[in-house]
């Protein structure tokens, strides 16, 4: 499946009934106040190495950070910092007022004070934390998707730069400092990831968007995303990317768009094995496990090989059930079958006028080079060259990429790239065949490797 941002941000609005994004990250808790004061709360810890010296700019500061009324906070931090711009307690008065801006809703002064906070400390982990998680909420929501993912891509590889070397804030206990990490390496990870996805680096997702996953394996916007990558990637991890696109399924469960996320898992665990034998069992795996149990190899089912597979198309049918058949499963057996069950198509189709519908990859006012299967048009390479009976007039010329009807007598064949050689070739652009075209079928070769 080529996913685009957009395919992401459209399946993450669907199942925004069920999972609530808000522009506000769950990591970002109020900012510790750090100056010394009695009776202090353990976010307002006596500072070790913070001291401020000038009792008026210290009444000023435990002024404003004991407000409990938000807007008096905010109030009061803005007033600090503009009346002491350098205090040694500024960037902790950002941060409080940071936290105060976001419990008033104002996203607009959040992020701006998120700025703030960077200008005195481009390490901050709260204020990086905070802005990955807004700008990404902001592309999922398609607020100018490609500026504001590069910008949440932007603070989240600062924030895994910055998580390497941070240090425990005074006052902070150790326990709260290693769940502060936690919580925004898991914002900072799958910013970055789902940037790199959409860039098609899918290495560099896949590392990312795992991080995230072990940091939070019950975040869909992670988990969902870390199974594109899986399976998408050149070459895929199909066996980790079926996992968590099953696990994407369960967390899903009720909103608009978990059909859309199942189906798309059952059709890929169906190109993998053959056959859906077995997928209900891992949806059940994978909601009971947040991530692929140890010895996890998606299912004891044993897939089919492409021979096989060939064999079974043919198995018992008729010549007319032969007729019938798709293009992809023609090209299955003739690239893949063995010999006998290559001869029992060939003998079929071979000489006999056919009428289909494919997409021109090339055209020459004698030949066309055709995409037929959905494999090979989605690679553009044509799987059919017909060489047409007459020269195509100018006016009639087939265009690359275009749909195209017409009729060719198949010839001779290569097995492997498979290509079908048609003579006695024309355009059935004017009139529609007087029998079904064989259209480009939503059908793909099986696999003849797997990833692990």
């Amino acid at each position: 499946m080529k996913t685009s941002l957009v395919a992401i941000v459209m399946t993450f609005a669907a199942v925004a009934s069920g999972q609530q994004t808000t522009a506000q990250p769950q990591a970002q808790p109020a900012a510790p106040a750090q100056a010394a004061q009695p009776a202090a709360t353990p976010a307002q810890a006596p500072a070790q190495k913070k001291e401020i010296k000038d009792p008026a700019e210290y009444n000023a500061y435990v002024g404003a950070v004991q407000q409990q009324d938000p807007n008096a906070k905010i109030s009061g931090l803005e007033a600090f910092l503009t009346q002491y711009p350098n205090s040694v307690m500024k960037e902790d008065a950002l941060e409080v007022l940071m936290g105060a801006y976001q419990q008033t809703n104002n996203q607009a002064k959040m992020i701006d004070t998120a700025q703030r906070v960077l200008q005195a400390n481009p390490n901050n982990l709260r204020a990086l934390a905070l802005l990955s998680y807004v700008k990404r909420a902001q592309a999922e929501a398609g607020q100018n998707p490609q500026q504001n993912l590069a910008d949440a891509a932007q603070y989240g590889n600062k924030g895994i730069e910055a998580l390497k070397t941070a240090t425990k804030p005074d006052g902070m206990s150790d326990a709260d400092f290693e769940k502060l990490k936690a919580q925004v390496g898991v914002i900072f990870n799958g910013a970055a990831g789902i940037a790199a996805l959409q860039n098609k680096d899918y290495a560099t997702a896949q590392t990312d968007l795992k991080a995230a996953v072990q940091g939070d394996p019950n975040e869909l916007r992670n988990v969902y995303p870390l199974a594109l990558a899986d399976l998408t990637g050149t070459p895929p991890n199909t066996v980790e990317g079926l996992f968590f696109i099953a696990r994407a399924a369960n967390l899903a469960a009720g909103s608009p768009g978990q059909p859309q996320i199942e189906n798309y898992g059952k059709s890929q665990y169906t190109k993998y094995h053959g056959s859906d034998q077995g997928w209900t069992d891992l949806l059940a795996t994978a909601k009971t496990n947040p991530v692929p149990p140890a010895g996890f190899d998606v299912t004891k089912y044993v897939p089919p090989t492409p021979a096989e597979q060939a064999a079974d198309l043919v198995k018992n049918k008729t010549t007319n059930d032969i007729k019938q058949m798709s293009f992809a499963d023609w090209e299955l057996v003739l690239s893949a079958g063995k010999p006998e069950d290559q001869d029992k198509v060939w003998s079929v189709i071979k000489g006999v006028p056919l009428q289909m519908e494919g997409q021109v990859i090339s055209a020459t006012a004698t030949e066309v080079q055709i995409a037929e299967s959905q494999d090979d048009i989605d690679q553009k390479r044509a799987d059919i060259v017909v060489t047409m009976s007459g020269n195509i007039p100018d006016r009639l010329m087939p265009k690359a990429g275009a749909s195209l009807q017409f009729e060719g007598t198949p010839v001779s064949y290569t097995p492997s790239p498979f290509v079908m050689n048609m003579e006695k070739g024309a355009l059935l652009t004017t009139k529609k065949p007087a029998t079904p075209a064989h259209k480009p079928p939503v059908h793909h070769r099986p696999a003849t490797s797997q990833s692990q």
